[in-house]
């Protein structure tokens, strides 16, 4: 039986793309804000449905990439490291995230040294972080996040720009174990892809079109999978492995360079 989670996501009241910091965001391709409300809220209720909490982070009209709420910071065991950000537009994320997980209760919550976006970067397994490094986060980010969280972490990296966090290109299954996520492998490098055939032989293993569909930036309970509609390619491998997909619609989110994953934020402990 799959455990009920806590989830952190923030609102896309303020949503709209006016600049272009990765390949799928297009200021030319304008949002509908109250469709994108709308598909957030579905996810949002979806959450809710299947057991889960969430929690909601008051957005910022100055700041309306927050709606990318697993980019603000990474909780493991209660512990919070907070993010750092690559880009000007979106630096100033990284406090109102700190500001929140400190009022909510958490005591250990670091500002960061190195340049790290969160859960766009940091996976977890039962064991393990794997931590992507190429196009936003430092490669010193993570001997500063196994330090912090006393884990060992696994470096990877990402080598396709349309890939630019590890959470578009690889998503864990079950995090009570460490043998299943599903990945996209051309997003990474030779090596990378090694460690990966290594570490997780049974994975499921994402073709372009699911992976371009952005079906790697999911969330999962260990039961249900809650990835983008349009990866209909991840359905019957993730059935055959015993897991639930759930297809959701974030077309209007998909225009910022996120998904289910982007706007999801783990609180773990």
């Amino acid at each position: 039986m799959y455990a009920a989670r806590r989830f952190l996501m923030c609102p896309p009241v303020h949503f709209r793309v006016t600049y272009s910091i990765n390949p799928w965001m297009d200021p030319g391709k304008p949002v509908d804000l109250p469709l994108a409300v709308a598909q957030w809220e579905a996810l949002r209720d979806r959450y809710r449905a299947l057991g889960h909490t969430v929690e909601e982070l008051a957005p910022d009209p100055a700041l309306p990439d927050m709606v990318y709420a697993a980019n603000g910071a990474l909780v493991v065991d209660g512990r919070v490291l907070g993010a750092r950000f690559a880009h000007p537009e979106r630096t100033p994320e990284a406090a109102a995230h700190r500001a929140w997980y400190a009022a909510h209760g958490y005591a250990e919550v670091r500002e960061p040294d190195h340049v790290n976006e969160g859960e766009g970067d940091f996976a977890v397994t039962a064991t393990w972080l794997l931590a992507g490094r190429g196009f936003r986060s430092s490669a010193l980010s993570h001997p500063e996040a196994q330090e912090f969280f006393g884990r060992p972490v696994i470096g990877l990296d990402l080598v396709d720009p349309r890939f630019y966090h590890l959470d578009t290109a690889l998503c864990v299954l079950d995090d009570a174990r460490d043998t299943e996520v599903m990945y996209y492998p051309p997003a990474f490098s030779p090596g990378s892809r090694a460690v990966l055939a290594r570490l997780f032989p049974d994975a499921v293993v994402a073709e372009e079109a699911d992976a371009l569909a952005l079906g790697l930036n999911a969330v999962s309970d260990g039961h249900h999978v809650l990835l983008p509609q349009g990866a209909t390619g991840l359905f019957a491998p993730l059935r055959e492995r015993g897991y639930e997909p759930v297809p959701v619609d974030l077309s209007e989110l998909l225009k910022g360079g996120g998904s289910v994953k982007c706007v999801t934020a783990e609180l773990r402990g």
